[in-house]
């Protein structure tokens, strides 16, 4: 896009109430396929004040204990003091889980995706992980509050937080961050005489602490630093919201840079197209990104459900391909296993390594297998 314009991207950290389900959500994935890598699961949570629900439909040879699962993620998360206004150790817990349905299940097992659905993915070749820059200075922002929370150099920090990043660009290219947000649970320590906002100087330490060591030479004069705006965020967590499992799809993606099929991810397997193929659309992008056959891509597939191959395959690389849209999608086509035991298999997913995604992003984060740039030469070859 030629011209001056603004992107804006947020994140959420490990104890806003939709990231504790989402990770409640994707420890049960993982403690399933741990034991069973051919177990369903479709697994939902919700939390509010002083209670966790989690439910859903699971199919699996395994057992596995919910409610020590549930209490272990919100240790780690930090709720394990009433100071939070939620406690790991005494909140409720309910398990409302029954198998999937056989309906569904007789379509998976012979192959076909799990559900009908439009998955996209994206790459653009503006940062090292041919992400979008907003989103990524939004997450690593939120996952500087969690350690700077954990390692005691900013004590009075609780688990829930948010953070927005406004990027302006010019002619494609970022150049400077105009705005960053950051809303910070904390506990009354940090209050000023009124008791209704946070001391100056614990405003200019979050600037310090938290911002400037992640924007860093992007911040200039002009940039502005919106902190705890309401004055005091003492109140948090579940404590002051509920929370859902995928509630916040665009945080675990592009952060609203490109379209979203409106599936979410966590607490599904990989027979799951809504995760599986989403998986697959970003290893698809970013391979036709790091091959230079275009600066920016976005890959879109759908599904019909008990059907195997996908029944539509899209690529736009908005003018910056090197060769045609039509030629690429051939390529991904010619490529790509796109069936959803072909994805399963070339992305390594029956591999219980869920819980890590639920939390700053699913994509553009070393580790994970569709991250990977191995089809890059052969496209470009093949190009």
């Amino acid at each position: 896009m030629k011209g001056t314009y603004f992107i804006t991207s947020e994140s959420v950290g490990n104890g806003h109430p939709d990231k504790v389900c989402d990770q409640i959500s994707d420890a049960v994935l993982d403690a399933v396929l741990k034991q069973d890598p051919k177990g369903r699961v479709a697994c939902e949570t919700f939390i509010s004040m002083g209670l966790v629900i989690v439910g859903g439909e699971i199919t699996t040879l395994t057992y596995f204990d919910v409610h020590k699962l549930v209490r272990r993620v919100l240790r780690e998360i930090g709720y394990n003091h009433p100071k939070y206004g939620f406690d790991a150790n005494t909140c409720s817990i309910l398990n409302a889980i029954n198998s999937q349905s056989p309906d569904i299940a007789q379509g998976v097992d012979t192959g076909g995706a799990g559900d009908q659905g439009i998955m996209w993915g994206y790459a653009v070749d503006e940062t090292p992980e041919l992400m979008p820059l907003p989103i990524m200075l939004a997450h690593r922002l939120v996952k500087r509050i969690e350690d700077l929370r954990k390692d005691g150099t900013l004590p009075y920090l609780g688990p829930d937080c948010k953070s927005q990043v406004t990027v302006e660009y010019k002619d494609d290219d970022p150049v400077r961050v105009d705005a960053v947000v950051l809303a910070c649970q904390h506990t009354e320590d940090i209050l000023d005489k009124t008791g209704m906002k946070i001391t100056k100087k614990a405003r200019q330490d979050i600037i310090d602490q938290v911002a400037r060591p992640i924007v860093g030479q992007l911040i200039d004069k002009k940039t502005k630093f919106y902190i705890n705006e309401t004055g005091k965020f003492v109140v948090g967590g579940p404590q002051s919201d509920t929370g859902v499992t995928g509630r916040k799809i665009i945080v675990d993606t592009y952060g609203g840079v490109v379209a979203h099929g409106g599936g979410a991810f966590s607490g599904k397997d990989p027979t799951k197209v809504d995760r599986s193929a989403t998986y697959m659309s970003r290893y698809v992008a970013k391979n036709i990104v790091a091959a230079k056959l275009a600066k920016k891509c976005l890959v879109q597939f759908s599904y019909a459900i008990g059907y195997p191959a996908p029944v539509s395959v899209f690529v736009d690389t908005f003018g910056t391909g090197t060769v045609s849209d039509e030629r690429l999608t051939e390529l991904v086509r010619k490529h790509f296993d796109l069936t959803p035991r072909g994805i399963i298999k070339a992305l390594d997913l029956t591999k219980p390594r869920y819980q890590r995604t639920a939390v700053y992003g699913h994509f553009g984060r070393k580790g994970f297998t569709w991250e990977k740039t191995d089809k890059a030469l052969a496209l470009k070859k093949d190009a």
